[in-house]
Formats: structure tokens, sequence, C-alpha cells
């Protein structure tokens, strides 16, 4: 199978038997990847001294054995591990009471030996894990032989002791402690969480393939099973690949099915590479037990689910057809020949139907075993890799470039520009702005100065104990920091700055970061701008996106930040007393519900599958790079922020900005790194490029022709919604294309916008800075998104009248209950981001709080003392200069980054961007 990257990684593949592992396996497989082992985690199962249960289970060790492999000693000696070698036969291993396993011979022709007879209703059980699939584990020992890849083994310890989607291996880590110190740690003895059973059983396939560096899972949506698989990987030292993972959400091939739409993709595809995956269990009322042993990897078992699903009205949810919902689990017993040299095969009467009722069911299986298959045997072996952009995406990046080759000329300005004129619209009062003092959503800087004394991790080390110090001082964890800004004057420090900050983090879900460098126009070699909640935020209230799996569907993050955190904006509600030194006194009455803000991690342009750049290797390389890389990259990392952003529930975007280096100012010729770092672009080729990211940024919130100001879903000639999704007589309405049915979020959706704003978009900036990581060319960051917003909540506010310098525009965007804007009064909690924008020439940027805060008074009651404090400051270096500065100050209270050079997405120059986000409160 052809290779697509260069370097393929060594993987161990976990395997339950069901058909994503497999499917990830192969997926790795196609993407250049060795599969060096299998791993399986099994049910503990009843011991018996020469015992078997009438399948091909391979035996539990339960004897010494003094010939025990070296590969397997480690870890053999506390819990059992098996390997399975090509030909099929087990090596023996350990078992926890140290005894020798009794060994049976097996059936002759096909059949793998060691058999168990089965203890009382051995069979009549379905062992169920939270986290991996038990049911006809029986059957694992035969893909050993099947594929001729090793298979390794181990038993589930320990129960689901974290619940949560997110996982800690610390908290796991704090239980073994206190089942081993019960007098020292007090309180219940609990076994450690079963995810830890994964742990020395990839120690031992470590030790014995030393080569082993990534590790496949089949997570398609489960950020429960994905995070737990990551936590283990990360570290092990192990690269985790999901490849399957939100694989509904990708490029399709054709239009989708009529009834299940994209998700039924998969299954196509399965079908495509010749996968045989048979329905062993069934957990939902619309599944029978007829649906036992239906192959979905073929059109007549997806026709079946499709129209059992449609029936119960499952098939407008998510992942319902392809089991994500725990519809059923699936066992797989042939693939393509490439991977499957013998078929696994049980006969039908061998297949015995247990039912568990309340809508369970599983099969009980019995004598399984292999078939050869025919050397000649077609078995597909397709298998498709989704296209890298959405057609959306696709479509952008063409309007980008003429068939020349050549840019296209700029288009009038949008509307949501920061252009001029007067913004008339009166708009509710939002009640009083938090005093800076006592914002519940604050600015923490912190600089190493410019001092070269001391080493750059010494400098980091430093600010990292500072930023503990004030945690400390305020009582606040760590997660209190939604999102960072870091910025550098030198990106080669970036590696040991990034170990260094990491250790501030140890909980699931660290914040969104966004990593710049500056250069010489950096006043300090580090400088981290955290945005903080420093209210009583609830860990329910407070919702992550980490995904450090290779996929296709967004970059990995393999660090100590997030692709996003998101908070309730009701949780910026003060709490009711706060003692002298500002904490705390009581909790908050704030609610999860309502309106949300999402912070975004910032996006550069990587193939998700292979984190490299689209063009192969680093981005100085110039390989294979064409006149037009630019607008792939523009498209690719917009699209990143995007995906992340929907997954997030984003609706609407504040603002964004659009990070470019020097070397990446000229559009018509790529150099080599050297020239690239001395070479400054004449200011008109960076000003077409500022628009060329504007129009990028304005197709992107161009309608797609559907009706999205005013949907109803409610026809008084027809059934309501409920109807449609759950009444079988009116099923004709359910799920009528791909997205109809479906209910998820829209970006951008117009519907949360108040009446008088849904003609505009967001602005968008674009600052030139020194380097981007990895050598980018583009890196975007959306300095807000909205989630969870109420239709008409929202509300933009354009070239608002201030007094101030020449060249300054205001804009706004506010966030309240939709009531507040549509009948004039706002109760509860209102957020409100400023954006102030300078022209180029100007040097006013010391007023721009004093701007922000005049426009904050036309909203509501503000207190005369003190000024809003910035939650970023883009500032032209020029104007530094011109004020007698390199940079951002080191006592300086606000995050400045200074610019090569600064623009909005029309091309005008700017001198200076000051970002504002406020929180006003009123009492019904």
């Amino acid at each position: 199978m052809a290779s697509t990257q260069p370097n393929g990684l060594n993987v161990i593949a976990l395997v339950s038997g069901g058909k994503d592992s497999f499917f990830s396996l192969l997926h790795c497989r196609a993407n250049g990847h060795r599969i060096v082992a299998l791993a399986n985690l099994h049910p503990v199962l009843p011991r018996q001294q020469g015992s078997y249960d009438g399948t091909s289970q391979c035996p539990i060790a339960t004897t010494h054995h003094p010939n025990t492999p070296a590969g397997q000693a480690a870890s053999a000696a506390s819990s059992p591990v098996l390997e399975s070698t090509h030909d099929g036969r087990p090596h023996q291993a350990l078992g926890k009471d140290g005894r020798h396993p009794a060994v049976l011979p097996g059936r002759q022709g096909g059949g793998a030996g060691n058999e168990r007879l089965p203890e009382a209703d051995e069979d009549e059980r379905d062992l169920n894990s939270f986290m991996y699939q038990t049911v006809g584990h029986q059957v694992i020992p035969l893909y050993a032989e099947a594929t001729g890849i090793p298979l390794y083994r181990r038993e589930i310890t320990g129960g689901a002791v974290q619940h949560g989607k997110d996982y800690s291996h610390y908290r796991s880590s704090t239980a073994s402690a206190a089942r081993a110190s019960p007098g020292l740690a007090g309180g219940p003895v609990r076994d450690p969480d079963e995810t830890e059973s994964m742990v020395p059983l990839l120690q031992a396939i470590k030790k014995a393939h030393p080569e082993a560096n990534a590790i496949c899972a089949g997570a398609i949506l489960s950020t429960y099973q994905r995070t737990r698989v990551e936590s283990v990987a990360i570290r092990l030292g192990l690269t985790p690949v999901a490849y399957l993972w939100k694989f509904p959400v990708l490029p399709t091939v054709g239009p989708s099915s009529s009834v299940v739409g994209t998700d039924a993709q998969l299954l196509d595809d399965m079908a495509a590479a010749g996968v045989e995956a048979r329905i062993i269990k069934v957990a939902s009322g619309g599944l029978d037990d007829s649906f036992l042993w239906t192959n979905v990897a073929s059109p007549a078992g997806k026709a079946k689910l499709a129209r059992a699903m449609r029936r119960f009205g499952a098939a407008a949810e998510t992942g319902a057809v392809i089991g994500e919902g725990g519809e059923f689990e699936t066992l797989v017993l042939d693939g393509p020949s490439t991977l499957f040299k013998k078929r696994i095969v049980v006969a039908q009467e061998n297949r015995h139907v247990v039912r568990e009722g309340g809508g369970n069911a599983w099969l009980s299986l019995r004598n399984a075993r292999l078939e050869a298959k025919a050397t000649n045997e077609d078995s597909g072996d397709i298998i498709r890799i989704p296209e890298l952009l959405d057609p959306s995406f696709a479509s952008l990046r063409n309007a980008l470039v003429r068939d020349d080759g050549t840019l296209p000329p700029p288009s009038p300005p949008p509307h949501g520009s920061l252009a001029s004129g007067v913004e008339t619209e009166a708009f509710p009062q939002l009640g009083t702005l938090q005093r800076p003092d006592k914002e519940m959503l604050q600015q923490w800087s912190f600089s190493s100065g410019n001092s070269a004394s001391k080493s750059i991790e010494a400098e980091t080390q430093r600010i990292v104990e500072q930023i503990r110090q004030r945690l400390r001082q305020q009582s606040l964890p760590a997660s209190a920091i939604l999102s960072a800004t870091v910025v550098l004057r030198r990106m080669a420090d970036f590696p040991v700055i990034n170990g260094v900050y990491g250790t501030l983090f140890d909980a699931p879900n660290p914040p969104s970061r966004v990593t710049i460098s500056c250069g010489c126009a950096a006043e300090a070699g580090i400088a981290v701008y955290l945005t903080v909640h420093i209210g009583p935020l609830q860990p329910s209230q407070r919702h992550g996106l980490h995904v450090q799996s290779r996929s296709y569907w967004a970059p990995a993050n393999i660090g100590p930040y997030s692709q996003a955190i998101s908070v309730p904006v009701s949780s910026f509600k003060a709490p009711m007393g706060r003692d002298s030194d500002g904490v705390s006194s009581s909790s908050s009455s704030s609610s999860p519900s309502g309106p949300r803000l999402v912070s975004i991690a910032g996006q550069i342009p990587l193939v998700p599958a292979t984190m490299a750049f689209p063009y192969g290797g680093d981005s100085n390389s110039n390989s294979n790079r064409e006149g037009d890389a630019l607008p792939l990259e523009l498209a690719l990392s917009l699209q990143h922020l995007w995906r992340i952003g929907l997954e997030m529930g984003v609706q609407w975007w504040t603002s964004a900005v659009a990070y470019l280096p020097v070397s990446s100012s000229s559009p018509s010729s790529f150099l080599s790194s050297d020239e690239k770092r001395d070479m400054r672009a004449p200011r008109s080729q960076v000003a077409e490029i500022a628009r060329m990211i504007g129009k990028a940024w304005d197709i992107a919130h161009t309608p797609t022709g559907k009706d999205d100001e005013e949907e109803d879903d409610d026809d008084e000639e027809g059934p309501d919604l409920w109807d449609r999704r759950y009444n079988p007589q009116y099923m004709t309405y359910t799920s009528t294309g791909s997205e109809e049915g479906k209910t998820g979020p829209v970006l951008p959706d117009r519907c949360v916008l108040a009446p008088s704003s849904r003609s505009r978009r967001p602005p968008a900036f674009v600052a030139e800075v020194d380097e981007l990581p990895r050598g980018a060319d583009v890196e975007w960051h959306a300095h807000l998104g909205i989630a969870q917003a109420e239709e008409g909540s929202v509300a933009l506010r354009e070239t608002i009248a201030v007094q101030g310098p020449e060249g300054i525009r205001v804009a706004q965007t506010i966030v309240v209950g939709p009531r507040g804007l549509r009948e004039g009064k706002v109760t509860g909690v209102g957020f409100v981001q400023t954006a102030v924008a300078e022209g180029f020439g100007g040097c006013g940027y010391g007023e721009h709080g004093k701007i922000a805060k005049t426009a904050l008074a036309q909203l509501g009651e503000v207190s005369p003392a003190g000024e809003p404090v910035a939650v970023v400051r883009y500032v032209d270096v020029e104007v530094l200069r011109e004020r007698g500065k390199r940079g951002a100050a080191h006592e300086c209270r606000e995050p400045v980054v200074p610019c090569k050079s600064l623009w909005n997405g029309e091309g005008e120059r700017l001198a200076a961007l000051s970002i504002y986000h406020s929180v006003f409160e009123r009492e019904g």
C-alpha cells in the first residue's frame, strides 16, 4: 500500500474486535505506517485449571514458566500478558498467582488451539466495560494468525473510577496511592481506573518491540475513549493516532444518503475496503435480535440499519447508524487480503442469542475457527482518504487565485468592516460595568525583561513561579486560566519554554494558546499574557477540547494547550460578597446555560493526518511549492478554526487576526530561509496579502443561499418537530438530507444576531510578525467565539462616535439575553468586546483605553475610576520607535504585540489595534 508520508510510524493497534479499531488500523497502513503489534484488553475470566471454553480462546496464564520470553517477563509477574506469534501459536506468560497455564491441544485443519471449557454461565453474561468492548472477546486470539501480526492481551483491572469524558491520570495515581497506603491516605480504598490497564500492556509491547512509537484506536465521536488512550500514549512516549476521529463530518464521496446523512459514508468506506463486520450486540429500541450477525459493512446491512433508524427517528442522531451511541457492537471477521490472510468463521449452530431484557441482546460465540482465503480472492483494499479541504473551503481557496495563478483584485469593503461613518442605532442599557479591579475576567501579564544574564529556561521558570504565586494569592486553580498569548523574541527558544510552561498544568484541558515570535521588536525574551477567570467557576462550567491524536479532522495539540476552552457568560457574575483581599466569600449563582464564550488556539496550516505542511517538510522547504501556496494555507488554517469552532458550538466570532511572518510577505516568490529573513516586502505586497486575507474571511461569512435568518421548524399545516422525529406516522419528514433533521451549530449563524446586525460580519485584521511556530506562513487567531446564543442575542455596533485622535474607529460585539435586545431591557450579565483601531500615521494608542471606556459608557453605567485593560494590543513597530519603545515595557500591565506592520482586512495600514473584554451586570 502506497505511503502518503516519507517517515511512517511503527504503530501498536488497539483492537477490540469491533469495526472501528480495525478500520483505524487500515487507515494507519494507508498513511504509510507499519503495524508492529495488536493489543487487546479483555475482561477478567474465571480461572479453572485445565479448562477451556470451546472456542479459540488463548489460555489465561495461571502457573509460572521458567522459559517465559524476555519481552514479557517484566509485566507478566504482576498480571497476565499474552503474545501470539505470526503462526498463531501463543507464547505463555505468567498470571497473578505465578502458576503455569494448562494447555490443551487444538483442532486440526485451521482451528487455533488452547481452548477452555466454559465456566458455568460464563457465556451467558456480557462482561461490559465503560472503556473497552468485551462482547465477543473469546474470538480475539484468532486475529494473530488471521493477520500475521503479533497479538498481546491483558486482563482489565479496576473499573470506571472517572466517569467524566475527560481523563486525568493524576487522579488515578492518587487512587492507586490510597490503595497502597490506606492508613496514610484515609478514606475508602478504590481500585485504579480501568484505563490504567493499558499501561503495563503497552509497556510489555514496547519492550518486545522497541521500535514502536505510536498507538492507534478507533475513536470516532467518543471523547471518553479518545482522551483515555491519549493520556496513556503521551505518558509512554507514543504518538496517538485516531484517523476516524470526527469522520462523519469530513468530506464524503457524492451525495449523502437521504435517510442517514453523511454518517453512513463510514460504512460504505468499510465495504469498499473489504471489511466484514457483524453485529454481535444490540442495545437500542430500534434494533432487536434480528439484527444480530448483520454485516454492517455491506449495502444490505447498511440499508437494514437505515430503515430501522428512520422508523424510530434515530437517523437524525449523529453517529447512530454507525453505532456511536451504543446502539450496536460489531465483530470483524475478515478484511482486505493485504491484512487478513485468513478469515474467521463461526457456524450458525455456534452462535447463541442471549437476551438481557430492556432491548439488549448479544451473541455468545463458540468454536470460532480460521479459514484460508483463496490467493486470487478480491477483497476490496480500497481505503478512501478524505479530501484535505471541505468543498466550501476548497471553493474559498479557489476564489483567492485566478486561473493564471495570480491574486484577484481586491473586493469592495464588505459589511462589518471598520469603515468611516457613525453608528446611529440605539442599544439597550446593559447595567453597570464591572470595575477593572473587581472584574471577574482579568488580564495578567508576565515578562522576563530585557536582561541577558539568565537563560531562557531560567526566565521561563521564574515566570511560571510568578503565575503560580498569583494563582495562590487569589485561591485559584490553574484551570482558572482560559487562554494564553506567548510572545517570544526567538522562536528557537520555544521547545525549552514549552516544556517549562507545561509544568503549570496537571489537569485535562489546559488553556488555549497562541504563540508568535516578534524578533528584536520584542522587549523581553518571553512574555506571557493570560486571560483568567477569577470568579467561582465550577468544573462543570468550564468545557475544553484537547485532541492530541493525529486524525483527518484538525491538527493534534501535543502539548500543554487545548484547541478550545469555553465558559458561560453567566459565570462572570460577581459573587455576593468579597473579602478585603478580593477573594470570593460566597459562591456565584451563575448557571452553565445561556451564551458561552470560546477561546480557541491559533491555527496554522498543518495537514492533520501527517502534522506537516501541505507541500511537504517544513514551511522553509521549497520543494513542491507553487505560487498559490498561501491561498491554500489560508484556507486550510481557516478550516481548522471552523472545525474546532463547530465542535465547540461556536455560532459567531467577535473578530480575528491573521498572523503573517515576514518571510510570507511576498506572494509571488518563495525564497530560501536566509533570504526570507533578510527580506522586507514592499508595503504594497503586504497590503495585497491583507486584502486576500480579508476576502477569505468575508467568503467564510457569506451566506450559503439558505434562508439562515428566519427558520421555522413548525409548519402550521404539518406535524411538529417531535412528531417528525418520534412518531412513525410522520417519519417521512425526518432527515431528508445530509443536514436536515440533524440539529447542530451553524457557523456563522446569523439567527443569533439582532435583525439590524445580520448583514454584517466580524472584523478581521492582519499582523505581520517575525516568525510563527514551525515556520508556518500564516496563523489564524479568533479573539473569541460565541456559542449557545439564542436568537437575536448578539448585536454588532460599528463606527461608534467617540472623541479622540483622528483615524480612530471603534466596533463592539454585545452578547446579552435575547429579550434584552428586543424589549430594550437587559437583566443579568452582559458581555462586550470593544475593538479600537487606529490608522497608520497616528501614535495615540495610549488613548485607546479612554476611547474604549467612552464607547462602553454608551451601553451602561461606567465608574469614573480607571480604564479597561486590553486583552491584547497590536502596535506597529515604527509607532513604538517613535514613542521611544522597542515593545512592551517590563512593567507594562497590558499585553503588547509589536508588529512589523498591521492592517485591516481592506488592506489599510494601522498604527495600533486594541481589544477589550468587558462585563456588565444588571439586577432583574
